[in-house]
């Protein structure tokens, strides 16, 4: 059973040029010498795969290329997608968790805790997973949808936005949607959910219906939102993610 590296530096993957392909455990272990730190992919598998740090100054021997995480869907499908961000959300863990947030000394991996260790004070820490929600709202046979601050011009998605302290999820919906677009929400329902590693959240999709508003933006994480009719999708996000689960299954009920 091939074993890969999953190899990160500033965010980005290391892949084979030739192929853009993993690295194998075994055949590019050459790449070893560039590694700042490493460990398990999955705990308690001692065969599985490994995540790697570069060092900071590390070049890349010649037929390997550092490549963007969020364009990998294509080339390798939703399951390996899915597993590379699981890779990269433990790397960043280490990355961020050397030293103990108490008192500053170094930290070490308790591996029958599964978390970061102080060897001093022995506070321990586990890996931060951040919960958002993400919420497909109705109103007459129409979606809300706004166009985020960082989308590319003409792309629009459904709401969404992190929890915070004290909140249960459904408060949150009805919150980040007032916030974002002064709409106010009922009727708040399970959809599913999704990790999503850029850099540590969990997705949560609900969906809800418009109870009372008219959109006005905050014009800071949202800078223009309307109501679509099916026939009057724009640009919208691509297959894999929960966003476009909730918007096909808008399309769906509304055919």
């Amino acid at each position: 059973m091939r074993r890969h590296y999953y190899i990160f530096a500033d965010g980005k993957l290391v892949l084979k040029e030739n192929a853009a392909a993993l690295p194998e455990i075994g055949i590019d272990d050459a790449l070893n010498t560039s590694f700042v730190r490493s460990g398990l992919v999955d705990r308690g598998n001692m065969n599985g795969d490994i995540w790697a740090e570069l060092k900071k100054d590390a070049v890349l021997p010649e037929g390997y290329s550092l490549n963007e995480r969020r364009g990998l869907w294509p080339m390798f499908g939703e399951t390996e997608f899915f597993h590379i961000g699981k890779a990269y959300h433990i790397a960043d863990w280490h990355r961020t968790n050397r030293y103990c947030g108490v008192c500053g000394a170094q930290t070490f991996l308790d591996e029958k805790e599964w978390g970061m260790r102080c060897k001093e004070c022995r506070e321990i820490s586990f890996p931060v997973i951040a919960p958002a929600i993400i919420v497909a709202v109705e109103r007459e046979g129409k979606l809300l949808m706004g166009h985020g601050v960082n989308f590319p011009p003409g792309r629009f998605s459904v709401l969404a936005g992190f929890v915070e302290p004290g909140e249960n999820l459904e408060d949150c919906v009805k919150r980040e949607v007032f916030e974002e677009s002064h709409i106010c929400v009922k009727n708040v329902k399970y959809f599913g959910s999704q990790p999503w590693p850029f850099p540590r959240s969990l997705m949560v999709g609900f969906t809800a219906e418009w109870e009372s508003g008219e959109i006005e933006v905050d014009n800071c994480e949202v800078l223009e939102a309307r109501w679509f009719a099916p026939d009057e999708m724009p640009d919208i996000p691509q297959s894999i993610s929960i966003s476009r689960r909730l918007i096909d299954d808008f399309l769906r009920r509304h055919a």
